[in-house]
């Protein structure tokens, strides 16, 4: 299937808009900026200065410090007086802020200047768009009618800002119907789209459990309860979930990341620590892993005579896109990139989003704009230090928007 793809040198621009194509110097300007000062969660102070210095400059109404170092903004479109009607439509779009606790490989003009953190996942591409879009669409008010809310979201690498956000209201006053987002993709070349109606992306689960054992001489086993032991076989066990109580149909992966016991190799270790991630896409899952991984290691436990402390948490629920959203989505991007292979449907991946909360209160669409171009090397995968893609995409990523907001409201 990837042979079928376009080659980034062959992506046909003519479909971009001439107005958005002269905005490609600025985009390349904003993110290299923002590449070059990258924060992480919670932290994005300079970014939000920089967001907010744009949006003023503009003269777009916007609000800061939500959920910390959040930026809502607000742009109302003239093609109807909204005085006479009230119930125009909103449509928010989302872009992501935040760092990775990464330090940057790449020998590029705009490398990170902030030792250990870096842009390793695209979100100063996503802020750039955004902007990118907020401009274009102030200056274009006559070809819209309704409101835009322009959603600068922090901290999607952890925790998530996107639940604080939306505990600070921001999908309301005005409420919002609708909303969309997209992830630049190096799992997608330059000139394809990844979106697809349900699940996109994984629900993801997290457990940390320390067994506790006896410890004892490497000689004298029979005087302890080997944590060791206990964990090995809890890991093993722990895959029988996906094997044997998820249907086949369904998708789902239970990954111990992290085992630490012992100190010496003659010592049995009187504790093991393990922790792991779940993922799946069927949101009928909450609560099942949870039940049967308990289910698991106690079970295990009590045979073995060790005992166990498990810390269990949900952290993103799956990315759902909506059936129509997703349609709109992908009538605009086939408009704009070449098909039939241009769009790419089965696009789905087991790495989770806190888009997924916007998605749980409103109807909305999140998809994949592929950036990769080996041509150029820019074709490392999300978090690998040597991260980059190729900025063609950004001025792709604002004629999508644009042309999402004009045919939503249309």
């Amino acid at each position: 299937m990837v042979s079928t793809f376009p080659n980034p040198s062959s992506v046909d621009l003519s479909r971009i808009r001439l107005s958005i194509r002269s905005l490609q110097p600025q985009l390349i300007e904003w993110r290299r900026r923002l590449h070059q000062q990258p924060e992480l969660g919670f932290q994005e102070k300079l970014t939000a200065e920089f967001v907010s210095q744009k949006l003023q400059e503009w003269g777009i109404e916007h609000q800061t410090g939500i959920a910390q170092t959040g930026i809502v903004a607000t742009i109302k479109g003239k093609k109807l007086d909204p005085e006479s009607n009230p119930k125009l439509p909103v449509l928010a779009i989302r872009a992501d802020m935040d760092a990775l606790p990464i330090q940057e490989l790449n020998e590029v003009p705009y490398k990170s200047q902030h030792n250990g953190v870096m842009h390793a996942c695209g979100h100063d591409g996503h802020t750039a768009i955004a902007l990118g879009t907020a401009y274009y669409l102030q200056q274009h008010r006559q070809d819209f009618s309704g409101t835009v809310k322009m959603i600068f979201q922090p901290a999607e690498e952890s925790p998530g800002g996107a639940k604080p956000m939306i505990e600070a209201g921001v999908l309301k006053n005005p409420d919002v119907d609708a909303i969309i987002g997209l992830h630049l993709w190096n799992n997608l070349p330059l000139g394809t789209v990844g979106v697809r109606s349900g699940a996109l992306m994984a629900a993801v689960e997290c457990f940390n459990c320390t067994i506790l054992g006896k410890g004892g001489h490497g000689a004298l086993p029979h005087q302890t309860v080997d944590s060791v032991v206990v964990a090995a076989q809890i890991v093993n066990a722990l895959q029988t979930i996906v094997a044997r109580n998820v249907n086949p149909i369904d998708s789902a992966v239970v990954t111990v990341g992290e085992l630490h016991a012992g100190t010496k190799r003659n010592v049995i270790a009187d504790t093991a620590r393990m922790s792991a991630t779940v993922r799946y896409f069927n949101p009928s899952f909450k609560g099942f892993f949870h039940q049967r991984v308990e289910q698991i290691i106690a079970g295990i436990c009590q045979s073995q005579g060790a005992k166990y402390e498990l810390d269990y948490w949900s952290l993103y629920p799956p990315v759902i896109n909506d059936v129509k959203i997703a349609q709109l989505v992908r009538s605009v991007a086939e408009e704009v990139v070449e098909t039939p292979v241009g769009i790419v449907p089965e696009c789905q991946t087991m790495a989770a989003e806190d888009m997924s909360f916007f998605l749980e209160e409103v109807p909305g669409c999140y998809f994949f704009l592929g950036s990769a171009n080996a041509e150029k090397d820019l074709a490392y995968p999300h978090h690998h230090p040597r991260f980059d893609f190729d900025e063609t995409a950004l001025g792709m990523g604002v004629e999508i928007f644009v042309r999402c907001v004009e045919k939503f409201f249309s």
